[in-house]
């Protein structure tokens, strides 16, 4: 049997450094999840308006673009978007209207913004997917970023990232114009106690659907692997999914 009809193997992620990971998941939840509610909640509490309680409760996740800029001494893709993210809330919030329910409807635009980006970027040469899985799918190191990459060349990885990233994109656009509705008809103290519940309650919805998903591509790239060893003569398989994330 020729070596062309054999299975292409799906190279298996390297050993990850756990303290690596834990440092890196440590930062992004505490800087970009807890530490701008607790900020939020701690200002309002001792007489700052809700307004500029919000604007500053962002100041933590440029900390956390800053933090793993000096780690990893790069700015990497994920970084820029991140920084991007951060730039359109910050305009966004600037103009117009200062209120607190105009601040929650330009952050529900930013939302909404943001699924546009996921969308915009299928037509990019590697969709937004890539460089968010790449970030939380390994542990930062060179090895790991390495073997992220060269999933790409794999057409059923490919397919995966791009249906993650529609999946993101849609839902951000849905959960947008909801939260956007609900401003107008919640009273503004109310809606500042659901928006942040939408919010996150989305992103852990797709956090969990991404896993899930992540595995039973994993599975079912597997599967077909095995099933094409066992044939004689097969074609080769490409890997099916993204085998670490």
């Amino acid at each position: 049997m020729s070596t062309a009809s054999q299975p292409q193997p799906q190279p298996g992620a390297p050993a990850r450094s756990r303290s690596a990971a834990a440092i890196g998941w440590a930062l992004t939840i505490g800087l970009n999840i807890v530490a701008p509610i607790l900020t939020y909640g701690a200002l309002t509490d001792h007489g700052w308006s809700e307004f500029t309680a919000l604007l500053l409760s962002g100041v933590w996740p440029v900390l956390d673009t800053v933090v793993n800029l000096v780690w990893h001494r790069k700015l990497d893709e994920f970084a820029v978007i991140t920084l991007f993210f951060l730039a359109l809330t910050a305009v966004v919030s600037l103009v117009g209207a200062h209120s607190t329910r105009a601040l929650l409807i330009k952050d529900s635009a930013v939302t909404g913004l943001s699924g546009a980006l996921f969308l915009g970027s299928l037509f990019a040469p590697k969709p937004l997917m890539f460089y968010f899985g790449r970030r939380f799918a390994t542990d930062g190191t060179p090895e790991g970023a390495a073997w992220w990459n060269g999933m790409w060349r794999f057409e059923g990885f490919r397919a995966v990232m791009r249906r993650m990233t529609i999946v993101w994109g849609v839902s951000y656009i849905v959960e947008s114009i909801t939260r956007v509705v609900l401003s107008y008809v919640l009273a503004t103290g109310t809606m500042v106690v659901v928006s942040p519940i939408l919010i996150y309650g989305t992103l852990g919805l797709l956090a969990v659907w991404t896993m899930r998903t992540a595995k039973r591509s994993r599975a079912d790239g597997a599967a077909r692997m095995a099933a094409a060893a066992a044939t004689p003569g097969a074609a080769p398989v490409a890997g099916a999914g993204p085998a670490g994330a």
